[in-house]
């Protein structure tokens, strides 16, 4: 397909994983380093699409900026989309997603993330490359028999579910739109979010990021939670209030935090900073923490989600081209993904 299409935020592994399966689509992908911002808009000249990514700033600046380049369509290769003014795009340009890439790889880093910090593997493993091979202040807690609240069951939450089930732990979910087959099949119970906050030995966050989760783990939400709970977020960094959250830890409310996404990563995740200060003070604050082991937005990362990303992200792209119903529009008007009529443009 002679389409062109500029690529943003591009990292060697993009390149690899959409070179390959581009093979079977032909069109002529640019790959730019630099995010999509204001300043980097004008690149977009002479292009049929744009490709973006979580930290590109899709804004009315930036919108209004390719449009008058004639981009028509904005194919986003992850699934989130807080990161775009949905009403500057409304009636002048298209937006694609992939809802779906790999709930596995979610779920299994969510795992990860709560067996290093309980079993707190990746002090050991520092130990042990010293030298060192005391096993004291290592201790952690059999998950068996613990009980763990989920926030949100779409296809991550249900994933994790069934692995943490597999521990033998108790669980506790959280969903606006709860799934009472799903409970009654695995045995979980939903509850409301108080019930979780004071039960939970730990919470783990994989809900998106809405109007009404934005900063849902703040003060008044730890105030209730147990004595050392831990808390995993693989959802989104706005979930969680960091100044809430450095609070609790300091006090020992939070036991400990296991973080796959930051509220202000933009500016550092994906990017290789280590010659570099931290300015972002509240980063650096978590950083000092033992009891915080922070990860740069790499849950997705498996050799599947990026063969499953690029394959939907540029068959959104060839549905559009070919004039074919977009299944996987954003809906401006409902801010969901679009489940408009066959055939029927979201404007």
């Amino acid at each position: 397909m002679n389409k062109t299409i500029a690529f943003f935020d591009s990292k060697p592994y993009d390149k690899k994983s959409f070179s390959d399966v581009n093979k079977d689509f032909g069109f002529d992908i640019t790959y730019f380093d630099a995010h999509l911002d204001a300043q980097t808009a004008r690149l977009s000249d002479n292009f049929d699409g744009v490709c973006a990514f979580v930290n590109d700033t899709i804004d009315a600046v930036v919108i209004n900026e390719v449009v008058k380049h004639g981009v028509k369509i904005i194919a986003l290769r992850c699934s989130g989309y807080n990161n775009v003014d949905l009403n500057a795009a409304f009636g002048k340009v298209h937006l694609v997603r992939v809802p779906a890439y790999s709930p596995f790889a979610v779920a299994e880093h969510t795992v990860a993330l709560m067996l290093s910090l309980n079993r707190k593997t990746y002090k050991a493993y520092h130990r042990t490359r010293d030298g060192n091979f005391s096993i004291n202040g290592l201790l952690g807690f059999d998950m068996h028999g613990k009980t763990v609240g989920v926030v949100g069951t779409g296809q991550i939450g249900k994933r994790l579910i069934m692995i943490l089930k597999g521990f033998g732990m108790n669980v506790l979910a959280y969903d606006p739109y709860p799934d009472q087959e799903f409970a009654r099949a695995t045995d979980i119970r939903y509850t409301p979010l108080e019930v979780i906050y004071k039960q939970a030995d730990i919470i783990s966050l994989n809900c998106p990021l809405t109007k009404e989760t934005k900063g849902m783990i703040d003060l008044n939400a730890i105030e209730q939670m147990k004595q050392g709970v831990m808390i995993i977020n693989t959802g989104r960094g706005k979930l969680v209030d960091t100044y809430a959250l450095i609070n609790g830890l300091k006090s020992g409310k939070i036991g400990a935090a296991g973080l796959d996404v930051y509220e202000e990563e933009s500016d550092y995740f994906f990017e290789d900073r280590s010659l570099e200060l931290i300015a972002d003070d509240m980063l650096a604050r978590l950083l000092t923490f033992p009891n915080v082991l922070m990860t740069a937005h790499q849950a997705f990362f498996t050799a599947e989600a990026l063969h499953n990303i690029a394959l939907t992200t540029l068959n959104n792209l060839k549905e559009y081209f070919e004039g074919g119903f977009l299944k996987n529009e954003i809906c401006y008007k409902c801010d969901k993904p679009c489940r408009k009529e066959e055939n029927k443009r979201c404007f």
